[in-house]
């Protein structure tokens, strides 16, 4: 288990976006552009939306029918817990809580289940920083 964000980057490959936009302005929106610019299988996750820069858009990380490393959380952190609890049903290898998002319970179901896990940092911003350290 991990919680450094930059070791948890360069190891995923596959990222479930859960709460993305299709709606350039909004921050989800331009993360997930960012990380499939960046090389990274996104598969994008919001009930609403049928698809997103050109990907199926998934109604829930159930029905994504490939394995995901890293589940990425825009949602707010009362929200947070079922998606945690579904990213380790799905036997993901990391939860990720974006900017401005904390949830202790999440945390302590992250270690419990042995995985890696990161809140409060911008997924964006931590993979630029990969080449500079």
């Amino acid at each position: 288990m991990s919680t450094n964000p930059q070791d948890i980057l360069r190891e995923a490959k596959n990222l479930a976006i859960v709460g993305v936009s299709d709606k350039p302005d909004r921050a989800s929106y331009k993360v997930a552009a960012y990380l499939k610019e960046a090389g990274y299988t996104i598969f994008p996750v919001n009930p609403r939306l049928q698809e997103v820069l050109g990907l199926t858009c998934y109604p829930s990380l159930d029905a994504i029918p490939e394995p995901v490393d890293l589940v990425d959380i825009f949602r707010k952190s009362e929200d947070c817990l079922p998606i945690a609890e579904e990213a380790v049903r799905i036997g993901a290898k990391g939860i990720w809580l974006q900017l401005g998002i904390s949830n202790s319970e999440c945390r302590q179901l992250a270690e419990k289940e042995g995985l890696d896990y990161v809140e409060d940092r911008c997924t964006k911003i931590e993979h630029g920083q990969l080449n500079q350290s």
